[in-house]
């Protein structure tokens, strides 16, 4: 089928994907660094959500590095598995808070769709294109 064909571009596929969501989560977690400790707590507290009260100034500031980057090292294709993991449990975090405020499937969408791509990814991995695969990090 004309189709199979592409299957040798799988890497390039893999590469596009990867520097275009990583692009985006640059573009999504450079403002929350930015807007500093109020932002921070406010991204932090929705822990609470799944029972987690502590030092949410703190785990505000490592949801919006996790999305930052997670999202450089994404586009490098280096540590790409763990970076996928923070990004997975970021983008679920913001999920469920989503549903917990009884948000409509529009609102939380785009936050459950990142969490299975990055979930996705970690078993992928980063593809041939990638620093991982150059210093056999995968």
């Amino acid at each position: 089928m004309i189709f199979d064909k592409l299957d040798k571009y799988s890497d390039l596929g893999l590469l596009i994907l990867r520097v275009g969501i990583g692009i985006m989560f640059i573009c999504h977690g450079y403002p929350k660094i930015l807007d500093g400790v109020d932002e921070w707590t406010r991204l932090g507290s929705n822990l609470s959500h799944l029972g987690i009260n502590f030092a949410p100034t703190f785990m505000g500031l490592s949801a919006a590095l996790a999305e930052f980057v997670g999202g450089v090292l994404l586009v490098l294709g280096l540590l790409t598995r763990p970076a996928c993991i923070f990004l997975c449990i970021t983008m679920t975090v913001a999920t469920v808070m989503h549903i917990s405020e009884e948000h409509d499937f529009k609102k939380y969408s785009h936050a459950l769709e990142a969490a299975i791509l990055f979930f996705s990814l970690v078993f992928i991995g980063p593809g041939k294109y990638s620093f991982d695969r150059k210093f056999s990090m995968h």
